[in-house]
């Protein structure tokens, strides 16, 4: 199911680990497999649990419960926005708002050419670069107003 230069970062991951306990790797077996496959489907988070020798439930315990899993398909951009009080307070809303305008979508929709799913976020560890947002899980940007917000899209157009 995921390819065999995934399976050796996963392993890579495992041997973090003693013996015994390989399904602490999970955090990461599972992100590697999403950046692989692009979502995690069921099937996705089985072969993950399975390769770690755990329960498929425990794997899938851990994707539903972090915002970072997808556990639908996304657009090519996961544009997640803080919406939490500290942001919320500096804008946080206003860029949620200001997004499903300027993309004619909601929250955890994809825009009908699938480039960008817009997703609400927790907090980020960055209240003081309030309202902050996360790009597809690895790029965090900071004082997201309208025209820091239209330069991005600008960029990932």
């Amino acid at each position: 199911m995921l390819t065999t230069e995934s399976l050796q970062r996963i392993d890579r991951e495992i041997e973090k680990y003693p013996a015994d306990q390989k399904q602490s790797a999970v955090m990461a077996a599972l992100a590697i497999a999403q950046e692989e496959r692009g979502w995690l489907s069921n099937e996705t988070i089985e072969f993950v649990a399975n390769y770690l020798g755990m329960a498929p439930i425990a794997a899938y315990e851990v994707a539903s419960f972090y915002s970072m899993y997808d556990l639908n398909p996304v657009g090519k951009y996961k544009l997640t926005v803080c919406t939490n009080l500290p942001c919320m307070l500096s804008g946080g809303v206003d860029a949620a708002e200001y997004l499903k305008a300027k993309l004619g979508i909601g929250f955890n929709e994809t825009t009908v050419d699938g480039k960008f799913t817009l997703k609400e976020g927790e907090c980020m560890g960055a209240c003081g670069d309030a309202p902050v947002m996360l790009v597809s899980n690895r790029r965090m940007c900071s004082c997201m107003g309208p025209e820091q917000i239209d330069r991005l899209l600008a960029e990932l157009e």
